[in-house]
């Protein structure tokens, strides 16, 4: 960790080709002064994107960065974390990626609650493929591929988090800077899995209340006429997957040789 990082620092040289106005902007721009103000290093920074406009999101910033396949960023994150829990990861990722084909992943990292950030761009559209509706998307939400609605509810990411044992539930807006950079924070500072779902370019509603108490967190989440920007939900208790489990060490060091007794047991199977 270090205090002298400035959020200028996690910018690489390549421009965005993302569209004028496109939340993602303000997204990468509060995720890159959060790490910035937690002290972290790009050298010690390790984000892993899926598919789509938002999967460009690892060009764009200095850190170790790995563009994966649809829907796959989370488990790649997992296993960077855990071979290396000295790195700081964030994964980043759309609507469709992680809601769609990333859904079974997202459940699961959700459970295992391993210690990294998950800050999804949740604009309700397929945008780099021209726009059809995603699962984020409303029922009236008319496109080229549903030109009379989609007709069907739209998943509600922040409960299939609370569902599957969430520790850190927060939703913000991509166009209020300093209030998603906040949230982004909170989610690094959170041990154990931190989920950030990022909308625009809808209105938000602030809110008051404790974020420790699990039953009025669901009321919020599952009130679906409101968009609600803050943590709405985080276990003061938690303990992240690698502590949990003593997963201590960077596994990055493999010894030569194969390891003492590794014959014995290969012949206890043949």
């Amino acid at each position: 960790m270090s205090s002298d990082i400035r959020f200028t620092d996690f910018k690489s040289d390549e421009q965005p080709t993302w569209c004028p106005g496109c939340g993602d902007f303000g997204t990468m721009n509060g995720m890159m002064k959060a790490l910035a103000q937690t002290g972290n290093d790009p050298d010690d920074t390790f984000v892993v994107a899926g598919i789509g406009c938002s999967g460009k999101i690892g060009t764009y910033m200095h850190s170790y960065a790995l563009h994966g396949v649809h829907g796959r960023a989370l488990p790649v994150g997992t296993g960077v974390k855990i071979a290396n829990p000295e790195l700081e990861v964030m994964v980043a990722g759309g609507d469709g990626d992680g809601y769609s084909i990333g859904a079974g992943h997202f459940v699961h990292a959700v459970r295992r609650n391993v210690d990294m950030t998950y800050v999804v761009m949740d604009n309700r559209i397929y945008g780099l493929t021209k726009g059809q509706f995603s699962p984020t998307s409303r029922e009236d939400f008319e496109t080229s591929t549903s030109p009379d609605g989609t007709n069907q509810q739209p998943v509600n990411p922040l409960a299939l988090a609370l569902a599957a044992g969430g520790t850190f539930i927060a939703q913000s807006f991509s166009s209020d800077s300093q209030r998603h950079t906040e949230i982004v924070q909170e989610a690094i500072e959170h041990d154990g899995f931190g989920f950030v779902n990022v909308y625009s370019p809808v209105g938000d509603e602030e809110f008051d209340h404790d974020r420790t108490d699990y039953d009025a967190a669901k009321d919020l989440i599952m009130d679906r006429d409101k968009e609600y920007q803050g943590v709405i939900y985080q276990d003061e208790n938690s303990i992240g997957f690698e502590t949990r489990e003593g997963v201590t060490e960077p596994m990055t060091d493999i010894p030569d040789g194969a390891p003492d007794d590794a014959m014995d047991l290969v012949r206890e199977f043949y």
